[in-house]
């Protein structure tokens, strides 16, 4: 590793955010209602639920995040996910419950919101893996209701490559890298206490 203090390369940055979250991350997935969407006996109701989770936390995003970001990542309009979640809900037949907020946080910076969005847009990667196993799930094996863990497709890997492109140059240009891990640990902390409390999703 580095030893300098103001001016870590691309790739040191990453890996000292990828390492001051892990802990949060570890605590995220080892949530039961993480953990009911890899199952192989995973039930719809499951999925339903995870799905309502989910579109919470991309709401917030939408609504918080996004606009602050508006002038830095070109192509926000394509990251959107709510639709694709209420897509797989109506061919579900299940009906969207409660919409309620998970970033409440006020006076959210540029550089706190980028650390937001790289465990938003990360998500998309796990999602590809998780689609592996919905693919399996009678009722899913159609590649239908599936829409939100498709994501962006074949063009997954390219995305994320993008996001973290403009993250870290906006980095290296602010030197604000506590910052931007600050946001990216409150956003792991926040959708961990939005998943402890899926009662608030029921319709």
């Amino acid at each position: 590793m580095t030893t300098n203090l103001g001016f870590s390369t691309s790739v040191d940055f990453l890996e000292k955010l990828k390492n001051q979250t892990a802990t949060a991350h570890k605590k995220l997935e080892s949530l039961s209602v993480s953990g009911s969407i890899l199952s192989p006996n995973m039930e719809m109701d499951d999925y339903y639920n995870y799905l309502s989770l989910m579109y919470n936390v991309h709401n917030s995003t939408q609504e918080i995040v996004f606009p602050l970001l508006a002038d830095l990542i070109p192509d926000l309009k394509e990251r959107q996910k709510t639709q694709l979640i209420n897509d797989d809900l109506s061919y579900l037949k299940y009906k969207k419950g409660k919409t309620i907020p998970v970033f409440t946080k006020s006076n959210i910076s540029i550089p706190f919101a980028l650390g937001i969005l790289y465990v938003v847009e990360g998500s998309s990667l796990g999602g590809r893996f998780i689609l592996k196993n919905l693919e399996t799930i009678p009722g899913l094996d159609q590649q239908k209701g599936v829409a939100y863990f498709s994501g962006y497709g074949n063009k997954t890997g390219s995305y994320w490559k993008n996001f973290l492109n403009i993250l870290t140059s906006y980095q290296e240009q602010h030197n604000n890298e506590e910052e931007i891990i600050d946001g990216a640990v409150y956003a792991f902390e926040c959708i961990y206490n939005h998943f402890l409390n899926p009662v608030n999703n029921e319709n």
